[in-house]
């Protein structure tokens, strides 16, 4: 493209991952956060769902978890305190996860432009499956209905950013069993509504269940779009980006 040719490309390696537990996962992003700093490998753009388990920002309550350890245990649900920002989270099948290992500085941005480019990659994603999403002021991640009386949040966003390199990420509800919200107060509002893809685009019951298929779906989507509001951010440091795949 003419005006292009001083234009580095900047890569970044998509992984598939399916399932995985959440401890793995976590000690795998510690990894790669290591080898990025060093340089040793490239930016990663990790896509996963997780078993259910409930996270804790690093000043969460614990009072915003509402079930009981009992329960919990019942359930085989896990409660992990990490170092993210943020509050409490819900992790569970049906639901697009999304850890970005990018050292920032490379690309010619700051934190809040890729905290812009998760998110508008978010409602991407959401706008490919016909859901009308967006931002709300002062509440970082994607809703529906954001500028409205009943704002609903479709996916949750809460980085951590170490040596200059990004980990944690966002959880876009794409079949997600909303019920396992009552677990918890999202993000410390228990007002808050939650919601999903499948709920919002109306889809059928049979389709609406929680499956790993549907969340490499939207997987798919989300890491196309990504990769193109993360140029977008980084085109005024004079960065591309160029996209590579891998699974597992």
């Amino acid at each position: 493209m003419a005006g292009e040719e001083h234009l580095t490309a900047e890569p970044l390696e998509v992984r598939w991952l399916g399932r995985i537990a959440y401890q793995k996962a976590w000690d795998l992003q510690h990894d790669l956060v290591a080898q990025r700093r060093k340089g040793d490998i490239a930016d990663q753009l990790l896509l996963l769902e997780h078993p259910a388990v409930l996270t804790l920002g690093r000043q969460a309550p614990e009072d915003h978890v509402r079930a009981s350890k009992a329960e919990l245990a019942r359930r085989g649900i896990d409660v992990i305190r990490v170092e993210r920002g943020g509050d409490a989270t819900y992790h569970g099948p049906g639901q697009l996860v999304a850890y970005p290992i990018i050292r920032v500085a490379d690309r010619g941005i700051l934190l809040r432009p890729l905290v812009r480019a998760l998110e508008q990659a978010m409602i991407d994603t959401a706008a490919a499956f016909g859901v009308a999403a967006g931002r709300r002021d002062g509440y970082p991640g994607c809703w529906c209905d954001p500028d409205t009386d009943s704002p609903r949040k479709l996916g949750a966003l809460g980085l951590r950013v170490e040596g200059g390199v990004s980990y944690h990420g966002i959880a876009l509800n794409v079949t997600t069993d909303l019920t396992d919200y009552d677990l918890i107060d999202p993000c410390g509002m228990p007002e808050v509504e939650v919601t999903s893809i499948a709920r919002e685009a109306g889809w059928a019951e049979h389709d609406s269940l929680p499956t790993t298929a549907s969340v490499a779906n939207a997987g798919d989507r989300f890491a196309i779009a990504f990769a193109e509001r993360l140029e977008e951010a980084a085109a005024a440091g004079g960065k591309r980006v160029a996209v590579g795949t891998s699974s597992g």
